[in-house]
């Protein structure tokens, strides 16, 4: 097989694992980091209110529409009262309702918000709307500020712009006086501002939010002027006039209703209260995969129980141990026992940690060899062989174990966790190495082994890289790229560049 398929394949292997992996990393936010958080922000509105004699309903806007933010969760509090959720015009309400009530009551509204620029609400395209009702002298002030403030525009942005810093102005101007005595607050201008754009047949509305901020105490909304241009809303500050949303503005609800309607009581307050607070990333990356009706999660690894994840947590990091094995090996020239041996005594290394692992090991292996030593001159078949030793290495780490306890040396314990199938095919090749190639091989290539084995383990205890792995198992597509390109390397090693110095250098002159 050419170079070129291989070059190919490897290359659809890395796409396919990277545009995965960058897909639920931007689009679905799957976290990066291990015990990564996220930031939150819990917002609540309480209505207070005294109930009459009849039946009580009490209508509160809640958020829909809110381009940058998706709603976690939600949850409506009450106390006896019936509960019904709907859609209207402008976004959604909640509405309780109760036959009989006594006494002063609160309702609740909360919700978990969680902020992502990158969601885009589906807004439909506007109608133009029907000119306002004006006397004849308000409607002559209105063609002639229409007219002017267009003269001195270029689009609908402008055109807005402009509107309200006329409308703000301190000082009186022709066709505008008329239109100031309607009030002076945000709410009051962003309303006028409404009525003025219609007149220039510009769809607009108000939208009214809270700002996700750290704030002591109650929060009060504010209002926000969005005109259309045809393509998009445009938002504007109605006092100020100047463009654009901030990025922490939550729509709240749109339009010139107020925030709640009672009907059957009195003496309604509303008291807006915001947090923030922090949540487990994957949590979120769950709770917008709902909301999304992304199906991302239920053929993820966290669709599987508690216990089975554990055991793929340490499965997925075989293929990594053994991509850097390959290359120790094929690049660098190091000498081992095969390339499992070294990645599962690297996983036994997780339980027994680096030190008492490597002693452990060694000792288990000397006292093996001296053992199939032994067995070698009784002249025994492979299979006997193997059978006798593989015995003989389960009697050491249980007489290991039992040694360490009655010197209270818990370490050694966890000697039971080493593959002893792999130590006593380790055992029996190091034996075969000795005899046909001597003793400096088999001891050069059994502390290869161990020194592979010890850093296959440092590199696969770093809790990011395990964390990496385990959200994001495309990425081994990537390893399997990786060893198909270095599957083709018939180079030099880094250590036999001292085997063949010699040969490097030029032979002297002949004398």
């Amino acid at each position: 097989m050419n170079n070129r398929h291989i070059y190919i394949l490897a290359a659809v292997l890395t796409l396919a694992g990277l545009g995965i992996f960058f897909y639920k990393m931007q689009v679905l936010g799957f976290p990066v980091r291990s015990q990564a958080q996220a930031p939150v922000w819990n917002v609540e509105a309480a209505v207070s209110f005294l109930p009459g004699p009849a039946a009580v309903k009490v209508t509160l806007n809640i958020p829909s529409l809110t381009p940058g933010f998706v709603v976690l969760d939600e949850n409506f509090v009450s106390r006896g009262f019936g509960l019904t959720t709907r859609d209207t015009a402008l976004g959604r309400e909640a509405q309780w309702a109760v036959r009989e009530a006594t006494g002063p009551q609160t309702v609740y509204y909360r919700a978990l918000v969680y902020k992502d620029p990158s969601r885009i609400v589906e807004d439909t395209t506007p109608a133009f709307p029907e000119p306002p009702t004006l006397d004849a002298a308000a409607k002559i002030a209105l063609d002639g500020l229409i007219a002017d403030v267009r003269r001195q525009s270029a689009d609908v942005a402008t055109f807005t712009s402009e509107l309200l810093r006329r409308l703000n102005s301190p000082a009186s101007q022709d066709y505008i006086e008329l239109f100031l005595t309607r009030g002076s607050t945000a709410n009051d201008r962003a309303v006028l501002a409404t009525t003025l754009l219609a007149g220039a047949q510009i769809p607009s509305r108000v939208a009214h939010g809270v700002l996700l901020r750290d704030q002591a105490g109650q929060v009060q909304p504010m209002p926000l002027l969005e005109v259309h241009d045809g393509l998009q809303w445009l938002y504007f500050d109605p006092i100020s006039g100047a463009q654009g949303r901030p990025d922490d503005f939550l729509v709240w609800w749109r339009g010139q209703v107020p925030m709640v309607e009672v009907e059957g009581g009195a003496t309604t307050t509303t008291e807006l209260a915001v947090q923030r607070s922090v949540l487990d990333a994957m949590m979120v990356v769950e709770q917008r995969a709902e909301q999304r009706g992304s199906h991302a999660i239920d053929f993820s690894l966290f669709s599987l129980p508690i216990t089975t994840q554990s055991v793929y947590g340490v499965l997925l990091l075989v293929p990594v141990g053994a991509l850097a094995i390959m290359f120790l090996r094929n690049f660098i020239g190091v000498k081992t026992f095969g390339t499992f041996m070294p990645v599962l005594v690297a996983l036994a290394f997780r339980e027994t940690r680096l030190l008492w692992g490597v002693i452990l090991f060694a000792v288990i292996v000397s006292l093996g060899l001296l053992i199939r030593a032994y067995l070698e001159r009784l002249r025994l078949l492979l299979v006997p062989r193997l059978t006798i030793v593989l015995t003989v290495v389960v009697l050491l780490m249980a007489g290991i174990s039992v040694f360490s306890q009655k010197l209270d040396i818990q370490s050694g314990l966890s000697i039971a966790l080493f593959p002893m199938v792999i130590i006593a095919m380790t055992i029996e090749r190091m034996s075969i190495v000795w005899e046909e190639r001597g003793a400096s091989e088999a001891i050069q290539e059994g502390v290869g082994s161990l020194v592979v084995a010890a850093l296959a383990y440092l590199l696969m205890g770093i809790n990011w890289l395990e964390h990496i792995v385990f959200v994001f198992p495309e990425l081994l597509l990537v390893v399997v790229a990786v060893t198909l390109i270095a599957g083709r390397y018939t180079g030099y090693r880094l250590l036999e560049l001292r085997r063949f110095k010699a040969l490097a250098t030029e032979p002297s002159a002949p004398g």
